[in-house]
């Protein structure tokens, strides 16, 4: 019996963003998904209009499960990960643990297929800052969403997160920002009139 897909379904149950005060809960099930459609958006613009050259399924599939662990360790915020090396170290640590133990809830016919999606593939190295950069995209609209729903918490959250969008200096993520992000602060009233 492999418990493997009962534990990923629990990513529905941890929920994100816990030291802030939302005004839609959010969790890593729900936030994998958008990471997914923005990962995948993120390499077709790549695609389209920067010459790349990305395999926008397997990026699709990275980012599926890009937060999967958080079912054995929980969603630790931002601040708390990071707060200083030897924090953000022992997390890494930890991340690890908990990617061999859920791994390990596989057949061993099916390991090597997931091993190669939740354990970091130097081939992958391009697609992974793909993931992370939706990643960091789909946190930002987060903070957009909840401040244009009056919600005043994420004010500083979107300033430093909009900083480290900047800094990764992607062309994919400049096109994303230009053409699809003001979007995401619109009614639905106001989608439908455009």
């Amino acid at each position: 019996m492999s418990h493997f897909y009962a534990y990923v379904s629990r990513m529905k149950l941890i929920e994100r963003w816990s030291l802030m005060h939302n005004l839609r809960p959010e969790n890593v099930q729900e936030h994998s998904l958008q990471v997914s459609i923005v990962a995948h958006a993120l390499a077709t613009i790549g695609n389209k209009y920067f010459n790349k050259n990305y395999n926008s399924d397997r990026i699709c599939t990275l980012a599926i499960f890009h937060d999967a662990t958080e079912v054995l360790t929980g969603d630790l915020p931002t601040p708390v990960k990071y707060f200083n090396p030897e924090i953000k170290n022992a997390y890494k640590e930890i991340e690890q643990l908990a990617t061999d133990k859920l791994l390990s809830y596989l057949p061993k016919e099916m390991m090597e297929e997931y091993t190669n999606i939740f354990k970091k593939q130097d081939e992958d190295i391009e697609s992974w800052k793909i993931v992370k950069a939706a990643d960091s995209l789909c946190a930002y609209i987060k903070c957009v969403e909840e401040s244009a729903a009056g919600n005043k918490e994420f004010n500083r959250a979107k300033i430093t997160i909009e900083n480290s969008l900047l800094a990764m200096d992607l062309e994919e993520v400049g096109y994303f920002i230009k053409n699809f992000l003001h979007s995401f602060s619109l009614s639905l009233d106001e989608l439908s009139i455009q």
